[in-house]
Formats: C-alpha cells, sequence, structure tokens
C-alpha cells in the first residue's frame, strides 16, 4: 500500500484537478451532496491516471486477489482497468451498456469461459449499485465476482452493501481520509468538513436497508394484517423478479418518483429537448417513435444518453399485435430497430402467446422487459373481464420477459410485476376521443397501481417542469401513503 505521504499528496492532487468539489450538487438519486467526486476529469491528467491505476494494482497485490479477467464499470473506471491489464498483462473484459443488435449481441466482449472468476474496477461508490449491475451482467455469461476494487467509497454503505451480496469492496481511500487530509491541509475548514461528514452519517444507504429490514421482520405480521404493501425497495431486491424490473423499481425508489411522461410529439428535437428538461422527475420516458416526422438513427442514440444522464428507462409504445414471427422482425428490424435502444416495450395478448414468444426471442437476450396490455384507458375499451385475466396468466407463464401490465388497476398480488396505469391527470374526466382520466391519488392510492402515465397534463402545461414535479410528488405522496413509508 502506498505509504501515507505519498496518498496525501495524491489527494491534494484530486483536489486540484477538480476531481473533488465542495458546494452544492445533485446526486443521480436527487440528493443534494454538500461534496462532489467527479473522476471523469482523470482522462485528461494521464500522470494522475496513471498513479490510480498503480494505487489499484497495489491493492490487487497486497490483498493477494485471485481472479481470472478484469473488467471496469463503464465508464470512468475503463481507463483505469485498461492501463491495469495492458501494464502488467493481464485479461481484460468489457461489460456494454447497450447489448449491440447486430453480431453476437453480447453483453461482455472478450475471451473468457464459464465459471471464470472477474475481478471489478470501479472509480467512487456510493451504494455499490453500479458494481452489482456490473457483476449481474457477468453472472449471466456465467462468470463470478468475488471482489471489486474502488479508488473513492464515499462511505455510504456500499462495503456492507455489496458484503451482503458476496463482493468484497477493496477501496484505495475513504471519504474520511480525504476530509482529513483536505483540512490538515487547509484546503476546507472545520465546518465543511464537518457539514460532509454529517450527509454522509444521514445518508448511509445500508443502514437505511438495514433498518427497513429489521422493522420489515419486526412488524410483518401488523403490515400483513394492515394490508399494507412491500415498498419499490423490497420488491426490487426479490429473488424473482426480473432484472429490469428491479432495476425500474430501484430507480423510482432513489428518485421518488413513480412518474411516467407520454412524450406523444411528433419532432425528435423536442421530444429530446423533453426528456432532457423531465428527465430528473421521471422514472420512466414513453415514446411512439413511429410518429415523428424526423426520426432518424442519431436521434435513438441521443434519447439513450439523455436517460443515462437522467436516470430513467426508455418505453416505446409500440402495443405490438402480430404473430410472433412477424413481431420479431418488427422488434429487431426495420427502420426503427426498437429492441436496440428502448428497454421496456409493450403487447396485446389478442394473438395468443406467440406475440411474447417473438418478441422476448430478441429483448430476453438484451435484457430487455415488456408490459402486456392488459386494460385500457379509452372508454368502451373490451379489455376486460376474461381478457385481462387472460393476460395476467400469459404474465406469469413469460416471466422471464414480462414485467408487468398497462392497467388501471393492481391486476395481481405477485409484487414482481410492475402496473403501469395511463389516462392520469390532476382533475378527472375524459376528451372527445374517448380518452377518460383519473388522478394519480385515485390511481396510486385507490386502485394500488405502481406507475402513473402522464401526457397532456404535463406537455401541454405553460410550465412543463412545474407540471412535473407536481405530477411526480402527488404520485410518490400516494404511494407511501398506501404503503405506509415515509420516503420524504
Amino acid at each position: 500500500m502506498a505509504n501515507t505521504t505519498c496518498m496525501d499528496a495524491f489527494i491534494l492532487k484530486l483536489q486540484d484537478v477538480n476531481a473533488v468539489k465542495f458546494g452544492e450538487y445533485k446526486l443521480k438519486s436527487g440528493l443534494i451532496t454538500p461534496i462532489y467526486i467527479d473522476l471523469r476529469v482523470l482522462v485528461s491528467h494521464p500522470a494522475l491516471l496513471n498513479q490510480v491505476s498503480k494505487l489499484m494494482y497495489q491493492r490487487i497485490q497486497d490483498e493477494k486477489l485471485q481472479f481470472d479477467s478484469i473488467c471496469g464499470v463503464p465508464y470512468t473506471a475503463l481507463p483505469m482497468a485498461t492501463i491495469i491489464c495492458s501494464t502488467h498483462e493481464l485479461p481484460m473484459l468489457i461489460r456494454r451498456k447497450e447489448a449491440k443488435d447486430y453480431g453476437t449481441k453480447r453483453m461482455v466482449e472478450g475471451s473468457f469461459k464459464e465459471g471464470d472468476t472477474c475481478l471489478i474496477i470501479e472509480d467512487t461508490v456510493t451504494t455499490g449499485s453500479s458494481i452489482l449491475e456490473t457483476a449481474e451482467v457477468l453472472h449471466k455469461e456465467g462468470l463470478k465476482v468475488t471482489d471489486a476494487i474502488v479508488l473513492m467509497d464515499r462511505e455510504q454503505g456500499a462495503v456492507d452493501t455489496l458484503a451482503s451480496k458476496g463482493i468484497r469492496l477493496h477501496p484505495i481511500i475513504s471519504m474520511s481520509k480525504l476530509l482529513d487530509v483536505l483540512k490538515a491541509a487547509e484546503r476546507i475548514d472545520a465546518r465543511t468538513a464537518q457539514s460532509v461528514r454529517k450527509f454522509i452519517s444521514d445518508n448511509n444507504t445500508f443502514k437505511c436497508k438495514e433498518e427497513n429490514g429489521n422493522d420489515d421482520l419486526a412488524s410483518k405480521k401488523q403490515r400483513v394484517e394492515q394490508n399494507l404493501e412491500l415498498s419499490y425497495e423490497a420488491r426490487a431486491k426479490l429473488p424473482n423478479v426480473h432484472p429490469l424490473a428491479s432495476k425500474l423499481l430501484t430507480i423510482m425508489a432513489e428518485k421518488r418518483s413513480n412518474l411516467c411522461v407520454s412524450a406523444d410529439v411528433t419532432s425528435g428535437e423536442e421530444l429530446l429537448q423533453i426528456a432532457d428538461t423531465l428527465g430528473p422527475k421521471i422514472c420512466l420516458l414513453k415514446t411512439h417513435v413511429d410518429i415523428l416526422k424526423d426520426y432518424t438513427e442519431t436521434f435513438t442514440q441521443k434519447l439513450q444518453a439523455v436517460a443515462d444522464m437522467h436516470n430513467f428507462l426508455i418505453f416505446e409504445d409500440r402495443k405490438f399485435a402480430d404473430i410472433g414471427n412477424t413481431v420479431k422482425h418488427q422488434y429487431e428490424g426495420g427502420l426503427y430497430r426498437i429492441s436496440s435502444w428502448s428497454h421496456i416495450v409493450n403487447a396485446h395478448t389478442v394473438p395468443g402467446s406467440g406475440v411474447v414468444s417473438g418478441l422476448a426471442s430478441v429483448g430476453r437476450p438484451l435484457g430487455r422487459g415488456c408490459l402486456l396490455i392488459a386494460q385500457m384507458s379509452s372508454r368502451g375499451s373490451m379489455a376486460t373481464g376474461d381478457y385481462t385475466q387472460a393476460a395476467v396468466k400469459m404474465a406469469e407463464e413469460h416471466s422471464d420477459f414480462v414485467i408487468g401490465f398497462i392497467c388501471g388497476s393492481k391486476l395481481t398480488k405477485r409484487p414482481e410485476f410492475i402496473h403501469m396505469s395511463p389516462g392520469v391527470r390532476m382533475q378527472a374526466g375524459g376528451d372527445v376521443l374517448g380518452q377518460q382520466y383519473t388522478t394519480p391519488e385515485e390511481v396510486i392510492y385507490n386502485k394500488s397501481s405502481d406507475v402513473i402515465i402522464v401526457g397532456r397534463g404535463i406537455l401541454e402545461a405553460p410550465d412543463r417542469l412545474h407540471a412535473a414535479e407536481a405530477y411526480r410528488k402527488s404520485g410518490w405522496e400516494a404511494y407511501t401513503r398506501r404503503t405506509g413509508t415515509d420516503h420524504q
């Protein structure tokens, strides 16, 4: 391990290049933090990047870690992993964030065999979720993950969270060490250091999970008697939940949002603007790509980038409704190549289970998911009764690809399925074309749905951002009241 003097000097260099910032910064989870660690700047400082890689390799040696290959979490840790592997001639794997829709369609690039152990490299951790996401992709390829090296641990629960999943985390620098060094060098004052320490202590993610877990054990009977439901966080951890459903539930919990915006506009530029402006408020963006007058492949690349930046999923409202072979081609090919960029699609059940099988043959290897249209919000819809129950049965038979339903209310008690309800506005009513509107409170609290889908209520508002926040807040408050949890 590097000696104390060298480590102190290294920490000061990190602040010199603006990799450590103090002020007010919004995290991916929506929290406002007094400190921000931005290690992406290291790519512009090769000497410092090399030093990071040396520190990581030294930790590997000190801990005598055994592995067959190394994988850096995309994207910031990729240069670190590359330098380590190139310098020491170690095998490297690359985890793709988006699967290719051509060639092998693999999510992990490189040479490996089932049962190999892969060491994960990461730049900074808060909850450990980025390491867990990468480990999940590697596990699906038959690889084992037992250890991870990280440059900066914010000390907000990642070590314990990863340990609970069987992964040992080996940090190079802790937040406590960083603050001690900067304070001793008079780079920050005692008040700033104390402010950061309080934030870290108050926002320990594992501690919160542990407390919630203990509460669940102690009051499980009481919650059942009161007919209270599992939280989004608890549902995300269920052993039989689809990985994409788990990701969506986690996003909803982190962002305190169960809002999906239906961006039914005809301009790609306007859609991207909506996505960028409203991205911080939503868990999902619903698109109708076939109504865009200016569609290009570049548009979908930009949309994916915005979704990554603001941490939401993309739901293409394609409503597939044909035989399996046809929907397979519609999903993976044609002009739009929907499977290459949309996390979620939906389908009618009229054609029978073949429609799901056809879509699954394309989407399942890419980690995609499907919603079945079990009910609709239009007046006179025939998606009721036996039709709706058949949709639920079909979902249960294809739970390796179907993650939930488009519906007006909760259809099944199985918590791994997500219920999404369209036709939501602040005031109930309807339009001249038969659309029926229901309030967020009615949908989430009374009808026990999970996600509100809002279109014109936001898009036609004078201030779209203000309207989105109003819907987000209303939907979230209805959820916390229904589940008996306090997430404010």
